[in-house]
């Protein structure tokens, strides 16, 4: 296989957001968060080409001060409910693209572990799958340990036979926004009932170690991210970044009384 792909990468950044407002544009580490991410598509070996879909200003200001092209993504494409399929569909059209393989990414990803992208696509290749998306482990928020509160508040399991050790739980994973390779034919399957039909029906998934991908949609979760690159974004340095937070923490908070130790 070549090193390279010919993939196409399109980097959806809405320039609305109720979680954290202009979070794909907010600054991180001195640049717009997009950055970020154009930066990730760029290291990626089989990733030939980017294109940034947006309606900010701002974003598309970013994105073209690092010479990427910018589609202008229509206002019935940039709403809370606009599926982000519809908008890269979109900007593949714009632009005429002939490329087969599709790479999707997030804006407000700034950290991804290294080479997410290429075992997304080279997986992709590989196996001659419609998708491949990455995921993580869903860790304390398992299925199994969620429950329902009635009207007063009376907790009902959300699953029977509920299990109570962590080691009996399956594994179970979620995806993280890390990226999503697709194939064209895929990209543009449309299905009424199934918002997921853009996938395939060969999906196949890439395991990231936790906390690899951040995904900003809050304050709390720009603040994490600061505080892990500053530590070092990739796999490697997992054991550094969890050492810095938990120091982060205790000077935040500080020493319990001794009367709750």
């Amino acid at each position: 296989m070549t090193a390279k792909a010919g993939a196409l990468a399109v980097v959806v950044a809405r320039a609305g957001s109720k979680g954290l407002p202009g979070k794909n544009a907010i600054d991180f580490h001195g640049r717009p968060m997009i950055c970020r991410t154009i930066e990730h598509a760029r290291a990626a070996e089989t990733v030939d080409r980017i294109i940034v879909s947006t309606d900010g200003k701002m974003i598309a200001e970013a994105a073209r001060s690092m010479n990427v092209e910018v589609v202008n993504r229509p206002a019935v494409l940039a709403n809370d409910t606009a599926p982000v399929d519809a908008a890269v569909r979109h900007a593949v059209d714009q632009i005429g693209a002939a490329e087969q393989i599709i790479v999707i990414l997030y804006a407000n990803v700034p950290l991804r572990p290294n080479g997410l992208l290429d075992r997304a696509v080279r997986m992709l290749m590989e196996t001659g799958a419609d998708s491949v998306q990455s995921y993580t482990d869903v860790g304390k928020h398992h299925p199994y340990w969620m429950v329902s509160l009635d009207a007063d508040d009376r907790v009902k399991p959300y699953r029977a036979n509920a299990v109570y050790r962590r080691q009996d739980l399956p594994n179970l994973f979620i995806p993280d926004g890390g990226v999503i390779a697709v194939r064209r034919g895929s990209l543009f399957t449309v299905a009424d009932d199934d918002a997921g039909a853009f996938l395939g029906t060969d999906r196949r998934g890439i395991r990231s170690p936790a906390g690899s991908v951040i995904d900003v949609d809050t304050a709390v979760d720009l603040a994490v991210a600061q505080a892990m690159l500053a530590c070092g974004d990739d796999a490697s340095g997992a054991r550094r970044q969890t050492r810095h937070l938990a120091a982060a923490a205790k000077q935040t908070v500080g020493p319990l009384p001794p009367s709750s130790q």
